[in-house]
This record gives C-alpha cells, sequence and structure tokens, in this order.
C-alpha cells in the first residue's frame, strides 16, 4: 500500500512525513487495519509514546477496523487502560469485534461515532486441528476469553453481564445511535470534537460580548 507523505514547512526548511506520522504529531493514532500482533505492537508503542511526551493531553484513536486477534487487541485494551492521558475514541466505517471493545474502552464521554459508523459485537472464534485434547485445551481457552471479553463490555456499557452474553452468541450488528443507547459510545458526531469545542467556546465569547451582565 502506497502511503502518502506531507511535505511540512519549518524554519530549518521543509520536512517530509509519512501521514501516520504527521497525525501522531497532533496526538492521533489511526487503528485503520486487521489487528494483529505486529499492528497491536505498533499502535502501543504510539499510546506509550504519546503519554511519555505528556501525560495530561487528550490521544486521539481513529477506528476503523473489523477486529482480529483477541490477545493482540487485550493487549492494546490493557495499555489504554494504562496510560494517564485522557484516550478519545471515534468511529469511523466499522468497529468490530476487538474494534467494538477498544472503541468502548475510551474515556468516558469522549467515545464517538461518524454518523454512518457500525459497530458490532460478537464471541471470540476460533478453528483448531489436532488431536482431541489439543482441541479440548483450546476449547476452554476460547471459553475463558469469551467470558473476559464479556466482562470488559459490560463494565465499559453498563449492561448487565447475562444481556452481553445473549448479546454476543452471534453477530450483533449496531449504528451509531444504537451504539450510544447500548453504552458502547457517549455521542454520535459529525464535526471533530475539537472543532466543536472551539466552536462553542467562540459562540460563548461572543454572547459575553453582546451581553456582559
Amino acid at each position: 500500500m502506497l502511503i502518502p507523505m506531507v511535505i511540512e514547512q519549518t524554519a530549518r526548511g521543509e520536512r517530509a512525513y509519512d501521514i501516520y506520522s504527521r497525525l501522531l504529531k497532533d496526538r492521533i493514532i489511526f487503528l485503520g487495519a486487521p489487528i494483529d500482533d505486529v499492528f497491536s505492537n505498533l499502535v502501543i508503542a504510539q499510546l506509550l509514546f504519546l503519554e511519555a511526551e505528556d501525560p495530561e493531553k487528550d490521544i486521539n484513536l481513529y477506528i476503523n477496523s473489523p477486529g482480529g486477534s483477541v490477545t493482540a487487541g487485550l493487549g492494546i485494551y490493557d495499555t489504554m487502560q494504562y496510560v494517564k492521558s485522557p484516550i478519545t475514541t471515534i468511529c469511523l466505517g466499522q468497529a468490530a469485534s476487538m474494534g467494538a471493545l477498544l472503541l468502548a474502552a475510551g474515556t468516558k464521554g469522549k467515545r464517538f461515532a461518524l454518523p454512518n459508523a457500525r459497530v458490532m459485537i460478537h464471541q471470540p472464534m476460533g478453528g483448531f486441528q489436532g488431536q482431541a485434547t489439543e482441541i479440548d485445551i483450546h476449547a476452554r481457552e476460547i471459553l475463558k476469553m469469551r467470558e473476559r471479553l464479556n466482562e470488559i463490555l459490560a463494565k465499559h456499557t453498563g449492561q448487565p453481564l447475562e444481556k452481553i452474553a445473549q448479546d454476543t452468541e452471534r453477530d450483533y450488528f449496531m449504528s451509531g445511535e444504537e451504539a450510544k443507547a447500548y453504552g458502547l459510545i457517549d455521542e454520535v458526531i459529525v464535526r471533530s470534537p475539537d472543532t466543536r469545542l472551539r466552536a462553542e467556546t467562540k459562540t460563548n465569547e461572543t454572547a459575553l460580548v453582546q451581553d456582559p451582565g
């Protein structure tokens, strides 16, 4: 895949960044691929870097992912809980499977979806071959993993564990508004949260000027 480059003018001349490095400079991480171990490590490294740079500033995690490896996704999840920085999560396109869990794991009040985004939760899947004892071991591990994922979703959505278990029996698709009602996100937005904040601040300042009393 061809990665676009961005040319930035500085006091020392021009500097070229790949688009993801340039976004990182603005504390934006783009989770836009299936989640495997390699991709997970990249996201984890970016989270740790941004926290070390300024633990008080928000990290903005944009998600457009079909999900992927459970253990790789849980590595990202644990790091999101570990860092001190508030984490804004924004779904565009889709947040499915582990992508949905990471969307819900953002800081409460800072979990968003765009109007046409789709969110999907389900139970972990696995296909194994080998001796019966090996298949049995893997089956037990999947059941443990399913229980843990359901607990995490219940924690971040406020839904009863029994409802989460029932809903994840099959693929459970939601629109942005449905994901909001479910507790996976806090709001459906049409503009960047920062843009909205600046607009609201400007409106409030105008009101103060017009009505100083």
